[in-house]
């Protein structure tokens, strides 16, 4: 999933779909900038959200209206698409509307859905728990592939550090890389602070720039962003993503870093 000029690719969209004006209006801005600047793009959103921390927390539009949304976004802008999955169970059903399947972080040590997103053939892209080494991410990858299916990716998202905080240790990358899968970094996740006393997460999203480029210095592959035209009054992780309209400049200038590091790398 690389572009003919060596780029990273990108993974970004809404934390949750909230409706199809919202969904079409980010995957045509971000498809825009992207073609610009050849970074492969996949747009990402989520069809529903089960790990909340309240349960008055918003969950989603509905499963099936927004797989569909989904459908929609990538059949009019041409792009692959991506989203969670929570249970075996559904594996199949995101299947049928998606390119890529997304394990969250806190499940990626569950069997039984690791292997049901493997045997639907889609790319899995496997989140790091928080709880886990780097080199932990192995066990998860290599039940995919025993499970037949070599398209796997794993994504950096921050290690718990005490109780409302994450922190990303960039040696990660490199252990990472050692199972053969491209490796993402988690832009807007790993700068959450959950666990806040009102059960609503916090997050650091003036940090979002900063931690971007020492990942794309630091060897990653692909990018993930969560991202929402006003994220102020987002439904779901509002308080750690990018607002859409910064993030053109911030492409333009990862894509700078990553460029200037293939120029080293193909120099010495």
């Amino acid at each position: 999933m690389s572009s003919a000029t060596g780029n990273f690719f990108l993974l970004a969209g809404p934390c949750v779909i909230e409706g199809e004006e919202m969904a079409m209006e980010i995957a045509g801005r971000v498809s825009e900038v992207a073609r610009r600047l050849d970074i492969p793009y996949v747009f990402k959103g989520s069809y529903r959200k089960a790990n909340r921390s309240r349960l008055d927390s918003f969950t989603g539009i509905g499963d099936l209206q927004a797989l569909e949304i989904l459908k929609k976004v990538k059949e009019a802008y041409g792009i692959p698409v991506v989203t969670d999955i929570h249970s075996a169970e559904e594996a199949a059903m995101a299947a049928a509307y998606v390119d890529m399947l997304q394990i969250p972080a806190f499940l990626c040590r569950q069997t039984d859905l690791l292997v049901a997103a493997a045997r639907t053939g889609k790319m899995i892209n496997i989140k790091k728990g928080q709880f886990l080494s780097p080199e932990a991410m192995a066990f998860a990858v290599q039940k995919v592939r025993d499970a037949g299916n070599d398209n796997v990716a794993v994504t950096e998202r921050g290690t718990t550090f005490g109780y409302y905080d994450l922190v990303v240790d960039f040696r990660g990358f490199t252990a990472m890389k050692a199972t053969g899968c491209p490796v993402i970094y988690d832009a807007t996740h790993s700068l959450q602070q959950p666990n806040q006393p009102k059960g609503v997460t916090g997050g650091l999203p003036h940090l979002i720039e900063p931690m971007a480029r020492a990942a794309v210095a630091a060897g990653a592959d692909g990018i993930f962003i969560e991202t929402h035209q006003n994220p102020a009054v987002a439904k779901s992780d509002g308080a750690n993503m990018l607002r859409l309209d910064l993030i053109e400049g911030l492409l333009e200038r990862l894509t700078e870093i990553r460029m200037t590091i293939n120029k080293i790398d193909r120099h010495g």
